[in-house]
């Protein structure tokens, strides 16, 4: 089979490149193990972007990328250039738009209190750590969907690659990229279902993948038969790939063997992916010998909000020590509570702010955030009239405390609960160059015709997430790399 482009990978990253190599005059065919999605059509739909956003001016908020840029680099640190961070903040505006053009939606509603994600009441929140510092705004943008809107922003990049003429081919896996006598990537080996065995491959990956996502061990008895049809029915292929071929196969947060080998104490999270989370995309390019790092680099979410209530309670340790503030990102809480706390921490809350939460669940939280409340409040929390009493009964000291009893200590540790997850994905990947996407190998030399993009590659958010900051970096570094291969072949083509 021949192509032009190859992408392998059909979640954001993969669609974006695809549209934008497409739109470029691109032959642009793309793979994917499953039905296309991955972790984006799982995901809460945010799309992190700032400077002065056509939401942002509706909403009357007042953004510069300035602000934009002053914020993101407490988080991004050294995961990229100041010049790909600044260019970024930039073009922000900008990249909301063109999802737009491509038709998905946004909206300028502002969430008026503290969230770990809005109600369909609300589109535009502080999704990260933004009021921490100066000139905060706004800058989490929730694609404008009921429920979880993840599934809607996949679905229409999906149909805007399909309408420019990129060919899709599902339930097909790569198996290693094919190279030239001078090393340059010419293709890629697959295995390839069709007929029943396709469509029993279809059922169970979308049952893996929810109610899965929730079900650790469902999921991981369905993956052993998925792998089983894999090996005894699919059939090799091998397409030629004339222009290049971009890995936006996902990171490997479904991988036990990497996560163990890579982040071990971020043993008790739940997997955020599918099974195609799985590191095939980083192995493809690491065969070839390209550079990988911030392996050891996972999000773990560790919510407190909704009821935004409970703002006015102190996360602790055992030894009553306060673990961080509460105005941080979950995955900054997350981070506290697994690499100085051994995932374990307490939010101590008095009496009113226990009723001020309770009054707040009905309008303030969705269904999921409902069931973590219902959790936190039965389960998970210990009640007394005095602070030495709910210390006697919990084993955790208690100090520096004000408030009216009764007193409540909640059990927020990080565990394998399913009244109480929490949420990880991992956010190293191939090392790439900032202003192509090709990727790097361990010399440093670009090795052509290979390019990576999203949670395939390192990039914006791999040092830090915050809420919708590994969306947009999937928007931006797939239309970086379908933009750049396709530039690639225009010179080829005139020279």
């Amino acid at each position: 089979m021949l192509a032009g482009v190859v992408v392998v990978g059909f979640g954001a990253a993969g669609a974006c490149a695809a549209i934008e190599a497409a739109e470029a005059g691109a032959d642009v065919l793309v793979l994917d193990r499953f039905d296309g999605g991955g972790a984006t059509a799982l995901s809460g739909g945010v799309v992190y972007a700032g400077g002065g956003t056509a939401q942002q001016t509706e909403a009357g908020i007042a953004d510069t990328a300035d602000a934009m840029y002053d914020y993101l680099a407490h988080e991004v640190g050294d995961a990229v250039s100041d010049r790909t961070l600044r260019a970024f903040c930039d073009g922000s505006p900008a990249m909301l738009a063109w999802l737009e053009e491509r038709g998905v939606p946004f909206a300028s509603s502002v969430c008026p209190y503290k969230t770990s994600y809005p109600t369909d009441r609300h589109y535009l929140y502080y999704s990260g750590s933004e009021t921490l510092y100066d000139n905060p705004a706004p800058r989490g943008h929730r694609t404008a969907g009921r429920g979880t809107s993840g599934k809607l922003l996949f679905q229409r990049l999906e149909q805007a690659a399909i309408d420019r003429g990129v060919r899709i081919l599902r339930r097909t896996t790569a198996q290693r990229l094919i190279t030239d006598p001078n090393g340059r990537v010419t293709g890629v080996v697959c295995r390839q279902l069709t007929g029943f065995p396709a469509r029993l491959h279809r059922f169970l990956g979308r049952i893996a993948a929810k109610p899965g996502l929730y079900v650790p061990q469902l999921r991981r008895r369905l993956h052993r038969s998925i792998r089983r049809i894999e090996s005894r029915h699919g059939v090799e292929i091998t397409i030629d790939a004339r222009d290049g071929v971009i890995l936006c196969a996902g990171g490997f947060v479904a991988n036990p063997v990497m996560m163990k080998e890579h982040a071990p104490t971020y043993r008790r999270g739940l997997p955020l992916g599918t099974l195609g989370d799985d590191g095939s995309g980083i192995r493809l390019g690491a065969d070839l010998g390209a550079a990988t790092a911030k392996l050891d680099h996972v999000s773990a979410w560790r919510f407190v909000t909704p009821p935004s209530a409970l703002m006015k309670g102190k996360l602790i340790n055992s030894d009553g020590v306060e673990i961080c503030d509460l105005n941080r990102y979950g995955a900054a809480v997350g981070h506290a509570m697994i690499t100085s706390h051994d995932g374990k921490g307490w939010l101590l809350v008095d009496g009113p702010t226990l009723d001020e939460a309770r009054r707040q669940i009905p309008v303030q939280t969705t269904w999921f955030q409902r069931l973590q409340t219902r959790y936190l409040f039965g389960r998970a929390r210990t009640t007394a009239d005095t602070l030495d009493e709910l210390s006697r009964r919990t084993g955790v000291t208690i100090k520096d405390f004000d408030g009216q009893p009764p007193f409540s200590l909640i059990d927020v540790s990080i565990k394998r609960s399913v009244g109480y997850p929490c949420p990880m994905l991992t956010l190293g990947g191939l090392v790439v160059d900032e202003r192509t996407g090709e990727v790097l190998s361990v010399d440093g030399t670009a090795i052509a015709g290979l390019y990576a993009a999203g949670r395939n590659a390192v990039g914006i958010c791999s040092n830090s997430y915050v809420s919708g900051l590994s969306l947009a970096d999937c928007v931006y570094s797939g239309r970086r790399a379908g933009r750049h291969v396709a530039a690639v072949r225009r010179s080829g083509a005139q020279r």
